[in-house]
């Protein structure tokens, strides 16, 4: 507005309107509280609305989990009606039944002391299982009989074989016991004899014609295990006895060679072995120069 007017000159016109100002701006200042009274209110009714959201869904999860616990148990109990009527079955199966009353006895008649003497020695269920309860025990001791006699049977029959081979060899009179018997057998002249004493080794030793080797000597069985080197080949004897005789046939020998251990102790045997005193070569040298000499002295 243009001071010039009157009313720019005019002192009430200033102050009137200086007081309109002061009293809009009071008026703006004394509105704060108001607005934040309404915010305070916006921000409670939104938290309200949130918790009674969260709350409505956690009575929703609520009675969904006691829906699924309720199914739970329903199932809990038809499986435990279900094992009681099994088990009902099975008592029903095991029980013996009980005989129906016969129509002929329906009449009511005075018992005497010979039935109740029955009754009395009528087997009970006790009884009975007493009875199969004996029963297996013997069963049981009778299967115990049966596997100790093919033990002793199994038993026999190798100690019978053993002793088969041994006489044999004692009729053929080809196995020697001791030194002595291996001399005895030397002074025939008929075979070549090499005896030997050998330890558990991993090395193979000679023996004639042969390379040896001892594995394991059991002498609570008497029984050994030996690998032998046979024209370039290994060959390897189980639990070879005492007293047997191992037969080694050898592409340049007439006859097999003959391996025989006399004693055996831990990881320790002792033996011969004998093959024949010519060779195949030396035979046949000797049957081709007799012609020849024949022929000379015509």
């Amino acid at each position: 507005m243009d001071e010039t007017s009157p009313q720019g000159h005019d002192p009430n016109y200033r102050s009137s309107r200086h007081e309109f100002e002061r009293r809009g701006l009071t008026m703006r200042r004394s509105n704060w509280p108001v607005y934040l009274l309404t915010f305070g209110l916006v921000v409670a009714v939104a938290a309200g609305y949130m918790y009674a959201s969260g709350e409505r869904q956690q009575r929703r999860d609520l009675a969904a989990a006691n829906q699924n616990l309720a199914t739970s148990l329903a199932q809990v109990r038809n499986q435990l009606q279900s094992m009681s009527e099994r088990m009902s079955d099975l008592l029903a199966r095991t029980t013996p039944p009980v005989p129906a009353p016969s129509r002929v006895q329906s009449r009511p008649r005075v018992r005497t002391t010979a039935d109740f003497r029955v009754v009395r020695n009528a087997p009970s269920f006790g009884d009975i299982q007493s009875q199969l309860s004996e029963q297996q025990k013997q069963i049981a001791s009778a299967r115990e009989e049966i596997n100790k006699t093919k033990s002793d049977l199994s038993q026999t029959r190798d100690d019978l074989q053993s002793n088969i081979n041994t006489t044999k060899d004692e009729l053929n009179g080809s196995i020697a016991r001791t030194h002595d018997e291996v001399v005895v057998l030397q002074k025939r002249g008929e075979r070549n004899y090499y005896e030997f004493a050998l330890d558990k080794s991993k090395q193979y030793s000679r023996v004639g014609p042969l390379s040896v080797e001892l594995r394991k000597a059991d002498a609570k069985h008497k029984r050994f295990d030996m690998m032998m080197l046979v024209d370039d080949n290994e060959l390897q004897k189980k639990s070879v006895n005492l007293y047997e005789t191992v037969w080694i046939s050898l592409s340049d020998r007439p006859q097999p060679i003959e391996l025989v251990v006399n004693k055996i102790t831990k990881d320790h045997i002792e033996g011969y072995l004998s093959e024949p005193k010519y060779k195949k070569s030396e035979l046949q040298s000797s049957v081709s120069a007799k012609p020849a000499g024949a022929t000379l002295q015509q």
